[in-house]
């Protein structure tokens, strides 16, 4: 049986684009997504990111909900210490409610943001040590068994939104082991902790109301074009614009160049950030499923959410179509 794909949707805005443009390229990518048996479709928060439109991740969730018939939508994720777990229980329960057995909340304790930022969100910068207390409070507003006397969830007290706990280190494999949820590693950008990861939470798992057994789901990038050349090209595209991003953050930073960017990325500080990508399938569909089924095997996956990471929108979707047609046999 082929191993389930999920879709991780970071709603990049183009260079030139808007956010409109961003959130109907997400649409379209999920209506692909649940043509061709995609299993779900994740959104991730993230804060004063120029090229990064998902903030609002549950106003997102909803605009796609809406114009989608049946693929599982989710965050993944949502920073909770940014939060109240109230704010999110009601959040969540709202589109439960209105897209009944279609959502899921994954939950994360990064700020998403940069310092600066945290300090714009009025984050406190010890709220990420609350995350497991936050994380229990939250999944008892959802069961409609509030830890605090006279609160609930409304909506969302009862409507048992499942809950997976994201992570890149060992912190987020013990809390989702101990807790018996499911465990998504972010692979996808932080690939160190990946294989100690995963066999910490396998081995410490405890059964629970929400999962019985283990269920890891790692993240992978993906670019599949028909030629494997283009494929390269896209990735090659993909990284300097990625790395362009993380070094000229805020305004006035300096425009590098291409060239400028590949001499950056001979350089130890350009070769650990090009390393982030360490996990990606770059070619043809067949290139793509033989490195996808690898990497499940050796990561010991139950589910791959896949980062399809092509810089326009029409190669993502043909890659979300190749990847499916290659793994899952498409429709």
């Amino acid at each position: 049986m082929p191993i389930p794909l999920s879709i991780l949707d970071l709603a990049p805005i183009a260079p030139g684009g808007t956010a409109r443009e961003s959130f109907a390229a997400s649409v379209l990518l999920a209506q692909t997504a649940e043509k061709h048996g995609y299993r779900r479709v994740w959104y991730a928060e993230h804060h004063n990111m120029p090229t990064i439109a998902s903030s609002a991740t549950s106003i997102l969730i909803g605009h796609v909900a809406a114009q989608t018939g049946t693929i599982r939508l989710g965050a993944g994720g949502i920073m909770l210490p940014n939060h109240a777990p109230l704010t999110i229980a009601e959040q969540f329960g709202t589109l439960e409610a209105l897209y009944p057995g279609r959502i899921d909340l994954g939950l994360g304790r990064a700020p998403g943001s940069d310092q600066n930022t945290m300090r714009a969100m009025r984050r406190d910068a010890m709220s990420s040590d609350q995350f497991p207390q936050d994380v229990l409070e939250l999944q008892a507003y959802l069961r409609g068994e509030s830890l605090i006397p006279g609160v609930q969830a409304v909506p969302g007290g009862g409507s048992n939104v499942p809950l997976y706990i994201l992570g890149s280190s060992l912190f987020g494999a013990q809390l989702a082991a101990a807790l018996g949820l499911p465990y998504a590693f972010a692979s996808h950008f932080a690939p160190d902790a990946l294989h100690d990861a995963v066999a910490t939470y396998r081995r410490d798992f405890e059964p629970s109301a929400q999962l019985a057994e283990p269920h890891v789901i790692v993240g992978v990038n993906v670019i599949a074009a028909e030629d494997e050349a283009d494929a390269v090209l896209q990735f090659e595209t993909t990284r300097r614009a990625r790395v362009r991003g993380m070094i000229s953050r805020g305004p006035g930073s300096p425009d590098y160049s291409d060239e400028q960017i590949d001499a950056f990325l001979t350089t130890p500080d350009g070769l650990r950030l090009a390393g982030m990508m360490r996990y990606s399938a770059v070619g043809t569909p067949d290139a793509v499923r033989r490195y996808l089924e690898e990497f499940a095997v050796s990561a010991q996956a139950d589910e791959l959410i896949v980062a399809h990471q092509s810089q326009s929108i029409a190669d993502r979707l043909r890659s979300v179509e190749l990847t499916a047609e290659a793994m899952l046999g498409g429709n």
